[in-house]
């Protein structure tokens, strides 16, 4: 996997990635903490650990269940909270190849 991603500050989207790390250590299941399950393998890719969680429902369904508790907009919330941890994801691949 080559070396740890220390998760910088000036990246968007990088509180997700502070408090899904945080959670998922904890076995919480969060907005945080599923919106990294979805994107494990690329954050992987970055040398960033993410913890495996097995579960029966994939994690994206378990995100918009979620986010459905709230009854404020699920799809839209879903939907940017996914651009956001695209957009980290993107920052940080980019930040990797200097």
């Amino acid at each position: 996997m080559g070396r740890m991603f220390e998760v910088s500050t000036e990246f968007p989207g990088h509180e997700l990635v502070r408090d899904g790390l945080a959670d998922l250590r904890e076995g919480r299941e969060t907005v945080a903490a599923l919106l990294l399950q979805m994107a494990a393998p690329r954050l992987r890719a970055l040398g960033i650990d993410v913890p495996h969680r097995d579960a029966a429902d994939p994690p994206s369904h378990r995100l918009y269940s979620l986010l459905s508790e709230s009854g404020y907009g699920p799809h839209s919330r879903y939907n940017a909270l996914v651009a956001r941890i695209v957009s980290f994801a993107r920052a940080a691949e980019h930040a990797a190849t200097r």
